[in-house]
């Protein structure tokens, strides 16, 4: 795959990636190591809960987020960088058995002024489940190369 520049990119580039399928035990074990709430690990508490079932954690819906768009290979050959994210929600809950894929979208292009040779592509990342519902919306903030300079031609 040949390397990218910012200026490869247009605002309204989509891409889409392949789905992931959670797993009840994947999602437990996530919730017992960095979400341990009762709504995420146990079914009679999560019953009780606003969501009255098991659900998953929404930062593992991030980490599946973050996966899905690497195995994606939109930006293999630079990367995925990342110098935040914007406006992220978590819109509906994830349940285990879910799969998720992820719709991205360019919605802006800069170029740094103060790191030369690089840039900001700014990419609108929704979350979807199997029933095209949006669990997480993002703006992601990837930093790109940008194309160096060309010498001129001689004449």
């Amino acid at each position: 795959m040949s390397k990218r520049y910012l200026e490869d990119f247009d605002i309204g580039d989509p891409f889409e990636t392949g789905e992931y399928a959670i797993s009840r035990e994947e999602s437990l074990a996530f919730s017992r190591a960095y979400d341990p709430q009762a709504f995420h690990l146990d079914p009679d508490d999560a019953a009780r809960s606003i969501f009255g079932e098991l659900t998953c954690s929404g930062w593992l819906t991030a980490a599946i987020t973050m996966r899905l768009i690497v195995d994606s290979n939109v930006m293999a050959a630079i990367g995925i960088i990342g110098s935040g994210i914007d406006e992220l929600r978590w819109t509906a809950p994830v349940k285990p058995g879910d799969r998720l894929r992820v719709r991205g979208e360019v919605i802006e292009k800069l170029v740094s002024t103060r790191r030369a040779g690089r840039g900001t592509l700014r990419v609108r990342l929704l979350t979807l489940n199997q029933h095209d519902v949006a669990v997480m919306s993002q703006i992601a903030n990837l930093i790109v190369p940008v194309a160096p300079a060309q010498p001129p031609e001689a004449t």
